[in-house]
């Protein structure tokens, strides 16, 4: 994740697209086959690239999967990011509606969140990006309110907000949908719902 605003150029968003296609298929290989069983090799062919360009964007084969565990928090992220420090942080993140994300992605995403109860790989991977996330809504949240990003309550609440994200898709990609649309507006719900309590703890 990255504090970065404004539309990226085209060529990042090219490279974006790409990423996100390596994920799907390393997704749709690793619930195949497992992650042991699916080479990057196999990826990168799926995916339409060489080897070397996949490995020019991940670490290893596990990590193809972090563009679709980033796409809710760089959602979520905007949202606070928007957040001016007056009013209720939790109703502005309602205001916004459904989390900006590809319904073509959210299928994908349902499976990756499954197979990181079952695959301590991408289990890590799914926790480093929370913990990636973590630090960039602490600053977030102190620019919009004028706090400290080191201060211990403000990283005690975002932590609470962090975590309650976290267990809304991991509850949320144990329960089916008819259609990705649906899928989608679930996500959105059980998200909202689970921060509740997290948004309020951090306003007071």
């Amino acid at each position: 994740m990255t504090g970065r605003t404004g539309r990226p150029p085209l060529s990042e968003r090219r490279r974006a697209t790409t990423r996100m296609e390596i994920a799907e298929e390393a997704v749709r290989l690793f619930a195949a086959k497992g992650v042991a069983a699916a080479s990057a090799d196999e990826i990168a062919a799926a995916a339409g690239v060489s080897t070397r360009t996949l490995w020019r964007y991940f670490r290893s084969k596990e990590d193809c999967v972090r563009p679709l565990l980033t796409a809710g928090l760089d959602a979520m992220a905007d949202r606070v990011r928007a957040w001016d420090g007056t009013g209720s942080l939790l109703a502005a993140v309602r205001r916004s509606g459904e989390l900006s994300i590809d319904p073509r992605h959210v299928t994908a995403l349902r499976e990756l969140v499954v197979l990181t109860r079952t695959e301590p790989g991408l289990r890590a991977v799914w926790l480093e990006t929370h913990y990636e996330a973590e630090v960039l809504f602490c600053r977030l949240v102190a620019e919009s309110t004028g706090r400290c990003a080191d201060e211990l309550p403000l990283r005690l609440h975002v932590g609470m907000f962090n975590l309650a994200m976290r267990i809304a898709v991991e509850d949320w990609a144990r329960r089916g949908a008819e259609s990705p649309a649906a899928d989608l507006e679930a996500l959105t719900g059980a998200v909202i719902r689970t921060v509740a309590t997290a948004a309020r703890a951090l306003e007071d």
